[in-house]
Formats: C-alpha cells, sequence, structure tokens
C-alpha cells in the first residue's frame, strides 16, 4: 500500500502532518461509530488540543504524521501517528530494547507511535468504522504504517493500547508482534449504590474502604464537589494545573502537558471533563481530572498542594465508582500501573500492543522476549486476581 500525496481512484494513504488538516466529521465518525462506547481520547477535538497546545510536536519530540486511507475524495480509515526521537510519555516501556539495540551497532531512534500521546488509555488504534471491508482496510493502514516507517528511516513501529481484536487480527497475520502488560480496571455489576458494590466485597475489604473513606471525607475543613461542562471555569483549570505541576513534577520530572492544553480540552469537550475537587474554603486543594466515555469514566490526572491519608484514593478511586454507579457506566479505568488499586476494587486487566520491527535479527531477539514476557503477565494477573477484595461467593 503506496503512502501518497495524491489523489487518486485507487485506496491510498495520505500523510498529514497535522490532524487539523483531516476533516473533523470524517475522522470521528470512523473513531466512535457508536455512541454507545465512545472513547473521548480518540477524537479529533483531543488530539488537536494536544497539538494547538504546544503540548505535541516537533518540539516534544512528537511529530505528527497521521494516516489517512483515502480513495474517491473519502476518508475510509485513519490512524494517529507520530514520529518519535525518544520514548517518553508512552507508558509501554521499550527503553530495553533501545539500548540493546544500539549497543549492538543499530539506530533505534527515530520510531514510529500508533497512540494517543501521554495517554495510557486502551482504545481502537486502526480507525476504520465497522461494516463490510473494514478488516481490509485496517490491514491497508497497517500496511501504510511499515511503509512510512521505511520512508522515515524509523526503526519500528508501536502501536500501543489498541484493542484486544487489533491485536488478535494484526498479530496474527501481518508479521507485528504481539505484546501484553495490565492495568487496574473497576467493573460495574449493575451496582444501584456504593453500599450495593461494598457488599460484594469480603468483610475486612469491606470495612477497610469504609475506615478509608471517613478518614479522607472527615478531613477538618475539607469540602468534596464535582464540576463538569460549562461549571468549569479558567480559575478550575489554574488550581488543577498547579495539582497536576506539583503531583507530576515528583512522579516524572517534567509534565507533559501545558496549561494551554487544559484550556483547549475544556472549550472542546467541557462536556466529557469532571473534576472532582477538594476545597478549603475558597481554595481547592486537590483534584482529579474524569473524562466521561460512553461506557466508561477514565480517571486521568490527579495532584494535591495538600497531602492527607487517604485523600487520593477518595478522589481518584472511590468517587469514581460512586460516579460510574451513578450515570450507569459500564466500568471506570483509573491510568496506568497500580497494584493499590487491587484493595479498592479494581481487578487487573491486560493490555495490548503490537510492534513492527524493521531488522529481522532484532526482530526475532524481540519476539522470544515477547512470548516469555506475555506468559510471564498471564500468570501474573492470575495470582493478582487471587488477592482482589471481591466475597468469593460473590463470584461464583
Amino acid at each position: 500500500m503506496p503512502v501518497s500525496a495524491e489523489p487518486s481512484a485507487e485506496p491510498h494513504i495520505r500523510v498529514h502532518p497535522a490532524i487539523e488538516s483531516i476533516d473533523a466529521a470524517a475522522w470521528d465518525a470512523l473513531a466512535n461509530p457508536d455512541p454507545a462506547t465512545l472513547n473521548p481520547f480518540i477524537t479529533h477535538a483531543f488530539l488537536l488540543a494536544l497539538e494547538r497546545s504546544g503540548s505535541v510536536g516537533r518540539r516534544t519530540g512528537w511529530s505528527p504524521c497521521h494516516l489517512a486511507l483515502e480513495q474517491d475524495g473519502a476518508i475510509t480509515g485513519v490512524a494517529p501517528c507520530y514520529l518519535k526521537s525518544h520514548s517518553k510519555g508512552e507508558y509501554v516501556f521499550d527503553y530495553g530494547w533501545a539500548e540493546a539495540y544500539e549497543r549492538a551497532g543499530g539506530r533505534y531512534y527515530p520510531k514510529l507511535q500508533m497512540a494517543v500521546p501521554f495517554t495510557p488509555v486502551p482504545g481502537r488504534r486502526f480507525l476504520v468504522g465497522a461494516g463490510e471491508g473494514a478488516e481490509a482496510r485496517e490491514q491497508m493502514l497497517v500496511a501504510g504504517a511499515a511503509a512510512l516507517a521505511k520512508e522515515t528511516n524509523a526503526s519500528s513501529v508501536h502501536a500501543t493500547f489498541l484493542t484486544e481484536d487489533e491485536w488478535s487480527r494484526i498479530g496474527a497475520g501481518s508479521g507485528w508482534l504481539r505484546r501484553t502488560d495490565q492495568q487496574f480496571h473497576w467493573q460495574n455489576a449493575d451496582y444501584a449504590t456504593f453500599d450495593d458494590f461494598l457488599a460484594s466485597l469480603a468483610s475486612r475489604k469491606r470495612k477497610a474502604v469504609r475506615k478509608e473513606r471517613a478518614e479522607a471525607q472527615g478531613i477538618p475543613g475539607l469540602a468534596i464537589e464535582h464540576v463538569t461542562g460549562r461549571e468549569i471555569t479558567e480559575a478550575h483549570w489554574d488550581a488543577f494545573f498547579d495539582f497536576y505541576m506539583e503531583t507530576g513534577s515528583r512522579k516524572w520530572g517534567r509534565p507533559y502537558l501545558n496549561r494551554k492544553f487544559f484550556s483547549l480540552l475544556g472549550e472542546a469537550m467541557g462536556d466529557r471533563c469532571l473534576l472532582v475537587m477538594a476545597r478549603r474554603g475558597d481554595q481547592y486543594v486537590a483534584g482529579a481530572l474524569n473524562l466521561i466515555g460512553g461506557d466508561c469514566l477514565y480517571g486521568r490526572y490527579w495532584g494535591a498542594v495538600e497531602h492527607h491519608p487517604f485523600l487520593h484514593f477518595e478522589l481518584c478511586y472511590y468517587q469514581a465508582i460512586e460516579i460510574a454507579i451513578a450515570r450507569k457506566l459500564a466500568r471506570v479505568e483509573a491510568g496506568a500501573q497500580g497494584e493499590h488499586k487491587l484493595a479498592r476494587g479494581y481487578m487487573p486487566t491486560p493490555t495490548y500492543s503490537v510492534h513492527w520491527i524493521a531488522d529481522p535479527g532484532f526482530r526475532r531477539a524481540v519476539e522470544r522476549y515477547l512470548v516469555e514476557e506475555r506468559d510471564f503477565m498471564a500468570q501474573q494477573r492470575l495470582a493478582l486476581a487471587e488477592y482482589g477484595p471481591y466475597r468469593k461467593d460473590a463470584c461464583d
């Protein structure tokens, strides 16, 4: 499948150096054809906010090169794609691969990353809508990504946090290598209230959750509130950005998102944003940002300028569960990693990525490693699940 910039009656891939050059309605129709399962992170508006804010771009080492499959002037498939000079902000770690390849005399960067920058949220990456010919269009995008890697002298292509279906199809027939990891997600078993969720836990775990909530909600002078849609002001974003910078600087050294991004996000997707904020008098002291999907609440960032026991768990995990129950959402995805989530009802859930590597010898070495890693991750998920907080009879 050629990578082309010329119009053609035959299906062809066009590479776009900015998402704003791709029609937003066409992108969104392919990314989220069913509103009931809408994923806000693969919307045109979210990716555009990253680019317009300068959080993504050549200066940050994330140069957009989005793929669009076109035929007879119509866009029939798209994929978010970036040419990268490093491996930061991905959450599927390949630093060891880069070091090994460069020790052997290879050049690992640049590479192509098919992902939502700084966002370890599972979702589709090869956006072709549904219906007849969908898998063929998907394979054209897959082939187009490999062709773009050759044109840009990229060592590899990495499609991360894609769906299990994409992982199975692409890994089965295209020569891409399959990798798994895990996150911790909460599943809504048709609970009517938070107390219904608590009733599904073992007695000791239930008491622990109640104790943590009582401590967090009983912090003197602190009030918790939810802010969404037009209620979110620039003052809210100012406060939240302070939290994000304070906590992000300790975790990552240099947070990835700038202040402008949050304003653009609120302007474009305010109805999808939900801030859970802790306030002391007129001053906000902690907060968590969630995005509301069609069937999922996505917990993204948390931060605080006051630190209290269990406040993190309350704002990020327990409030999220209450919101999901009230909105009848199927699950809560609370971000990457975090075995501490297990005791709070968030269970180990596999995540998926696929990888195309140009060098045959290096590809074989990575493939051997991934066979062992997949087996290890599967065993770890089973072992962790045994420590889940749910009553054994509730699982029967």
